[in-house]
């Protein structure tokens, strides 16, 4: 049974930071990425990660580009998402989310990630200014 699971959320002032961990149970996965959303908005993809061969590639939405950093740790199956001088248009849940497609591009978060297999619960983030 694949679960995923976000911690690590909470609420910050604008301009502080916060990491967000999304652990993996059952497996690791090379496609995942994380996602947002805030009431009355879709749901908009933040960042994606592959891994393949020793080699990782990222993407990041123009929104969170130069702040936001995704990273992996495959011997703790877990997914990070380092964010830094975060704003309250940050706010939103996050979630994680793991694809099992074996062409896999971390730019296919831009698509909202319905392709997505696997997603965890989700976890807060609330930037008071």
């Amino acid at each position: 049974q694949v679960q995923l699971v976000e911690s690590g959320g909470g609420s910050v002032q604008a301009g502080g930071s916060l990491r967000l961990s999304c652990a993996a149970s059952g497996r690791t996965f090379s496609c995942m990425g994380w996602f947002r959303q805030a009431p009355g908005k879709e749901r908009e993809g933040v960042a994606g990660i592959y891994t393949n061969l020793g080699s990782t590639y990222t993407y990041y939405a123009d929104s969170v580009k130069g702040r936001f950093t995704i990273s992996q740790d495959n011997a703790k199956k877990t997914l990070y998402l380092q964010m830094n001088s975060l704003k309250p248009e940050d706010s939103a849940m996050y979630y994680c989310a793991a694809d099992l497609t074996p062409f896999c591009s971390p730019r296919r978060v831009a698509g909202g990630g319905d392709e997505y297999d696997y997603w965890g619960q989700g976890t807060q983030v609330s930037v008071f200014s």
